[in-house]
């Protein structure tokens, strides 16, 4: 009988663990732990001296930082063979030293090594994954392995403007090491409570997403986030607003908005002009994609600009979206 309630009571124990959809929080960082920059991805030419400024950024705070061995190789696009940036990955996923994984560009490449790394040590001991944009792949895959994963700025973020990257560096730093994270920003004229939502009403939920291409591209795979109950996170830079259109229509027909609690619409950057007038602001276009009753809230400072606000996918966080005069507000949960 006792060899039968154990196993039991491990399953009911998994069960509810799951039914909660809370992720593994990897340790934060503390002064004297290890950090590694390496570049799973685009092309660092002519790089040198600002991943020097995003080393010497780290080590103010009293951490150690390694680069990666390949960090500055090249192989055409990318930062390496995809081989060369696959071994650093997977090296600073193994080492016990490492307490987390900073890219130092993204651009494209991260899901060309996805299935070539092994994640064996890193379930064991987790460490924080850190970048934005191309490592969307990572974001999504590592959620899915039921660990926390942190969109924010990357090595290259220190070669804009000091005074413009402030907040994205405090937050950055925030999100790190453990403080409280939680943002009050402006209220976009295009902010849409829902249907069920009323004035200042808390929406609370798990943040999930990162870029539109990337997350488009993971449908289908093992990668591919589960959006169900979840308050997902959108940003975008360089497409044409079809363009744009065609992967929310895809995210679409994959489910992506049926159930979803509430979007957020960061950066939406540098928008190509087509020879053909749209017709919408971006802001409209994406509510034409979205079900009328799904509450979003626009112009969040993350994604492609200066201030990239620090972001903790697969945490639990307080949404209020505000209108006209009233601020809106995200706040991360312990």
């Amino acid at each position: 009988m006792k060899n039968k309630i154990i196993p039991f009571l491990v399953l009911m124990t998994i069960s509810s663990a799951f039914s909660q959809n809370k992720l593994v929080t990897p340790p934060y960082l503390k002064v004297g732990d290890t950090i590694a920059i390496i570049a799973p991805a685009g092309v660092l030419n002519n790089k040198e001296e600002v991943i020097l400024k995003a080393k010497e950024l780290a080590e103010s705070w009293g951490l150690k930082v390694v680069l990666g061995k390949n960090l500055f190789n090249q192989n055409h696009h990318f930062s390496g063979t995809d081989d060369e940036r696959a071994s650093d990955f997977q090296e600073a996923l193994d080492n016990k030293n490492i307490k987390a994984i900073w890219s130092g560009r993204g651009g494209y490449g991260s899901v060309r090594i996805l299935d070539k790394l092994n994640y064996k040590k890193f379930n064991k001991n987790p460490k924080w994954i850190i970048g934005y944009s191309d490592i969307t792949a990572f974001h999504c895959h590592i959620h899915n392995l039921n660990v926390e994963t942190i969109h924010a700025m990357m090595g290259t973020s220190m070669g804009d403007e000091s005074e413009k990257i402030i907040e994205t560096i405090s937050s950055f730093k925030k999100a790190i090491f453990g403080e409280e994270l939680s943002y009050s920003i402006p209220s976009s004229e295009y902010n849409k409570k829902g249907t069920q939502v009323r004035n200042k009403q808390l929406i609370e939920g798990q943040l999930i997403g990162g870029n539109i291409s990337l997350l488009a591209s993971m449908l289908g795979s093992k990668s591919q986030l589960k959006t169900d109950g979840k308050i997902l996170f959108i940003e975008e830079i360089g497409e044409y607003k079809y363009a744009i259109d065609r992967m929310l229509y895809s995210l679409k027909r994959a489910g992506y908005f049926t159930k979803v609690k509430a979007v957020i619409v960061g950066d939406m950057s540098k928008i190509k002009v087509n020879s053909t007038n749209w017709g919408s602001s971006i802001e409209q276009l994406i509510l034409d994609v979205l079900p009328k009753e799904t509450p979003v809230l626009f112009n969040f400072p993350a994604g492609h600009e200066s201030d990239n606000r620090a972001l903790i996918f697969g945490r639990k966080v307080q949404l209020v979206i505000g209108s006209g005069e009233e601020n809106s507000s995200l706040k991360f949960l312990k």
